[in-house]
């Protein structure tokens, strides 16, 4: 951990590698569906390939400027190496998870996944018809030697083969084609299934792929590449096109790690050493698969490995007419993916045609990738509206995405809004302006996730919908603000009064709610906070909230990923717990809850306490005014602190410890889910 003169903070990386690790004990679990455990060997490999892409390059900067003298920049001692370790220590557990327990429990299913293990005579056939009419096509063998113009792609797959003609040896490097075809093939047997790695399937043709040629050795492995995108506002032309030319030279990035299965001969891995760039690169041994997050995609499909699904519940059938009029007398909040993302999609669509319609306003993040709701824009367009789209073009790895669906929507006379370079916008607003007998009447939606309706499927987030015409004013000036493009300075300054907006007022109304409870828990009063968000960084706000345990608030927290408080220690953070919830659904919604001597003002937001989304975005967290719907988030919450089947407590050394568990059991997305149920 990093001591300061005042407090201590978990590394942000090691923090995030815990909470994959989190993921990994999921996989590990004996009572989670057999198929549902390869998911989440999926996501961590998954996860695991992006922390090399993103955060891998920033610990690989810290440890070159440590080997630097006479520098003042503090660095963590050993952090390269910790990391490291931990990963290490991690994909041993990933394998004997897969070898020891997943591979034997299909096989018990009569499913006899292939891994490292010869075809067996029956599938021969099959698979030799599939390489020769499906696979061989993609085959680009690349000979190796000094001068080879030869560029690995980012994760991709590939063999180095050792050949031998006569007495000439030589080295060659085959892609895998898993980007073309599907990385596992299933064939069906007399009485079992057979799935074959597409890995195994090109390994076990290499005689027809080298048919003059001793093949001697052939061993997998793949490059890692930096994923950070350098903008800057000296830029000439458009941010779009700056972000299609950077899209291009992404995985040209520097090599991050090289993970190779063991045994490649010394001289030909310094020749692939210089030849691709790697001295900067984390050079890792693995095993002979690697992209195991494709996983993912395993063929095989029986609903009783599955988790038993829950039917969507849509709290909006009750609305007779339009869903306009239902939010015009009563505000309406829909919780996905507990409850059916319909209702959002219904909003939308409501609005496309209805003719007293005459704006629309929204913020896209992440758009999917068939989105219905930008679908809904540009008919408004058509239709005659003005819409005015602020799309982020710099959400990562979304971003090629996301310029697609701006030119479409822009061809068809929608105003699209690009964010300056060095501000995002991630706050996650929708406004639509209504004309009524002369009167302009306001709608609106506040969401702590993307309007997505792909993520909306497994993202637990809360979608607000509300006329309070006060707040949707102020997301009105919001966009005012956004389409001038610049970041805000002390005179672009909107006064806020009910939206908590980062850039603007966010961190100090934050702040001030913390103090309150301070000041009361000073006074003898009752005082508590409640938090539930994706990640916890910022320094400003985690000293706040030891300063506020300190004065005897009682903290509780709920955090998915990132978590630099230290809890539980004592004199300067006893009364603050925090845990971490991994179940079917990946936990989203940001909640913040503040006694307020029992009036508990309650907001919801896009906003978690990142270093980046304090300050260098656009944040907005709206309070819920709805005494009904306060209620609603506040069991809900009250659920999930009561987890002690799926939530674990993050202890002062970073370790994720089981709550002790008790009766009844309670695993909170299910009771909750069953809260919904009943309730609606």
């Amino acid at each position: 951990m990093e001591q300061t003169t005042e407090t201590a903070f978990f590394n942000r990386d090691l923090s995030w590698l815990k909470f994959n690790e989190r993921i990994l004990t999921e996989a590990g679990r004996s009572t989670v569906p057999l198929l549902e455990r390869i998911k989440f060997l999926s996501i961590f490999s998954s996860n695991l390939d992006e922390f090399y892409r993103v955060r891998m390059p920033v610990l690989l900067a810290l440890e070159k400027l440590s080997n630097k003298e006479n520098n003042d920049i503090h660095i963590e001692e050993d952090l390269l190496k910790s990391a490291n370790h931990l990963i290490s220590r991690q994909q041993q557990q990933y394998g004997r998870i897969l070898q020891l327990e997943i591979i034997p429990q299909l096989k018990e299913q009569h499913i006899n996944l292939l891994y490292g293990q010869p075809f067996p005579p029956e599938i021969q056939k099959p698979i030799t018809r599939y390489f020769l009419s499906q696979v061989m096509a993609f085959l680009q063998p690349v000979y190796l030697d000094q001068g080879t113009n030869f560029f690995p792609a980012n994760n991709e797959l590939y063999f180095l083969i050792n050949l031998k003609n006569g007495v000439e040896t030589k080295a060659v490097i085959l892609n895998i084609p898993s980007n073309e075809l599907p990385r596992f093939y299933k064939v069906e047997g007399k009485h079992e299934t057979f799935v074959a790695l597409l890995d195994d399937i090109v390994r076990f043709h290499l005689d027809r792929v080298f048919p003059h040629d001793e093949v001697l050795g052939c061993f997998s492995f793949k490059i890692t590449r930096d994923a950070e995108i350098d903008l800057k506002d000296e830029y000439s032309g458009s941010l779009s096109e700056q972000l299609e030319k950077q899209l291009m030279k992404r995985d040209l990035g520097l090599a991050t790690r090289f993970l190779h299965q063991p045994g490649i001969p010394a001289g030909v891995f310094e020749v692939m050493k210089k030849l691709f760039n790697l001295k900067k690169a984390n050079m890792v041994e693995g095993g002979q698969y690697h992209n195991l997050k494709d996983l993912m995609g395993f063929p095989v499909k029986n609903d009783q490995l599955l988790n038993a699904p829950w039917a969507k519940i849509c709290n909006t059938d009750f609305v007779a007419d339009t869903l306009t009029a239902a939010i015009t007398k009563k505000d309406i909040i829909v919780h996905t993916p507990f409850q059916s993302y319909d209702s959002v999609l219904r909003f939308f669509n409501e609005a496309a045609i209805d003719d007293a319609v005459k704006e629309i306003y929204v913020t896209l993040y992440r758009v999917a990738s068939d989105s219905k709701i930008v679908n809904a824009l540009i008919s408004a367009a058509k239709n005659g509206k003005k819409v005015t789209v602020l799309v982020e073009l710099k959400a990562r790895f979304d971003e090629a995405n996301n310029i697609k669906w701006a030119k479409k929507m822009k061809s068809v006379g929608v105003n699209i809004i690009y964010s300056v370079t060095a501000l995002k916008v991630h706050a996650k607003v929708a406004l639509v302006k209504r004309e009524v007998a002369g009167r302009m009447h306001y709608l609106g939606l506040f969401a702590t996730g993307n309007f997505n309706e792909s993520t909306a499927s497994f993202y637990t987030d809360h979608i607000l919908m509300t006329a309070h015409k006060e707040m949707l004013r102020e997301v009105e000036l919001l966009f005012i603000f956004l389409a001038k493009r610049v970041k805000p300075t002390s005179a672009d300054l909107i006064p806020f009064q009910h939206l908590l907006v980062a850039q603007f007022n966010l961190q100090q109304a934050f702040l001030q709610l913390i103090d309150r409870e301070i000041e009361h828990a000073r006074q003898g009063k009752p005082a508590a906070i409640t938090i539930k968000m994706n990640n916890l960084e910022e320094k400003v706000l985690i000293n706040k909230l030891y300063e506020a345990s300190q004065a005897g608030v009682k903290i509780e927290m709920i955090v998915r990923s990132i978590c630099r408080l230290i809890p539980g220690v004592k004199g300067m953070s006893e009364n603050i717990k925090v845990t971490r919830i991994v179940d079917r659904y990946l936990e989203h919604g940001r909640i913040f809850i503040y006694h307020n001597l029992g009036k508990n003002d309650v907001y919801l937001g896009s906003a978690d306490w990142m270093n980046r989304n304090i300050y260098r975005r656009i944040e907005v967290c709206f309070p819920i005014y709805d005494e009904q719907i306060k209620k609603e988030i506040l069991e809900i919450i009250d659920i999930q602190k009561q987890d002690n089947v799926q939530a674990v407590m993050i202890d002062d050394q970073m370790e994720n410890v089981p709550v002790q568990a008790g009766e009844p059991a309670i695993a909170s997305q299910q009771a909750i889910y069953q809260f919904l149920k009943n309730k609606y």
